[in-house]
């Protein structure tokens, strides 16, 4: 009982490591750079 409570506090700290490494890649590779511009480049004429 004892052991498996040990095995899902360990699974849900690295669970929380992994998605937090992958937020600080994702910011530091500028992906969340400009969020609101792909909708507006549909309304622009290609002229």
């Amino acid at each position: 009982m004892l052991v498996s409570l040990y095995f899902l506090v360990f699974l849900s700290v690295a669970l929380g490591v992994l998605f937090a490494l992958g937020f600080i890649y994702a910011a530091k590779t500028n992906q969340f750079r400009d969020v609101e511009e792909p909708k507006y480049q549909m309304l622009r004429d290609p002229d």
